[in-house]
């Protein structure tokens, strides 16, 4: 340009620039947001020009209106056909801005992904999942396991481990289904679920790990609510236990549930 970018602004909403002019004004225009804020607030003289009309400007012509300002409004009406034009540039430019900040946002998360924070094991359940009963109601008390209580009741607490647990035994068409809970239960430690039945045969049925500060404690005095399922029928289960695993694979019982 012949002068600098950031004062052909008012030219240039006016539609005063040649071709060659406009094209690099609006290259410049494109990174600069002072000129983009300054043309937008130009917009809305120059619109107000568009409400004069031809036959207008024709009766202006006939009259004794200074001839300069005649043509200095005629060219103010072409500006404004380019209105559209103007404010569709600065919104892609707006656009550009919006999704430099998107992508940073979307750099971060890759980086967030690629660093997940430690989280404690959480215990696992036997695969696959009992399906959803919609038909049983079972007795009052706190949901289990992520599900409402369902089935008969069995509470117990050992008196050599003093670790407690309420267990609501379901009957299904696949089987059984136990939801339980546990309190008093200190950590760390692998623990599982042993289903006794009365033939003398035994089935683990989901494992878990603890945390150091345990479930139901004084550290942790949140309590531990999980769900099971085996396919024996409640009338074939003599026992069901939680027992506590080394590192030998040495199971010793934490409480034990009589049906």
């Amino acid at each position: 340009m012949s002068r600098p970018d950031h004062m052909d602004v008012a030219a240039y909403a006016l539609g005063v620039l040649d071709a060659q002019d406009t094209e690099r004004f609006e290259e410049h225009l494109a990174t600069c947001w002072a000129c983009a804020a300054e043309l937008e607030t130009m917009v809305p003289v120059v619109g107000l020009l568009s409400d004069i009309d031809g036959e207008t400007m024709s009766a202006l012509e006939h009259t004794q209106t200074d001839p300069a300002l005649l043509d200095r409004t005629l060219v103010a009406v072409r500006a404004h056909r380019r209105r559209s034009r103007v404010r569709q540039l600065l919104a892609t430019a707006a656009a550009v801005v919006v999704l430099g900040g998107l992508t940073g946002i979307g750099f971060n998360t890759v980086i967030d992904d690629a660093n997940p924070p430690s989280v404690v094991a959480e215990p696992t359940l036997p695969a696959p999942a009992p399906p959803t009963d919609s038909t049983g109601g079972g007795p009052t008390g706190p949901g289990v396991g992520g599900n409402e209580a369902e089935g008969d009741q069995y509470d117990a607490t050992d008196p050599s481990t003093g670790v407690q647990t309420t267990m609501f035994l379901a009957q299904k068409e696949f089987g059984t289904r136990i939801n339980f809970s546990l309190r008093k239960l200190p950590g760390p430690r692998t623990c599982r679920l042993v289903v006794i039945r009365k033939n003398a045969t035994t089935e683990v049925i989901s494992t878990w790990s603890v945390p150091d500060e345990g479930y139901g404690t004084n550290t942790q005095p949140q309590g531990l609510e999980l769900s099971a399922a085996t396919a024996a029928k409640v009338g074939d289960i003599k026992q069901i236990q939680v027992q506590s695993v080394d590192g030998n694979g040495v199971a010793s019982p934490l409480v034990t549930v009589g049906l």
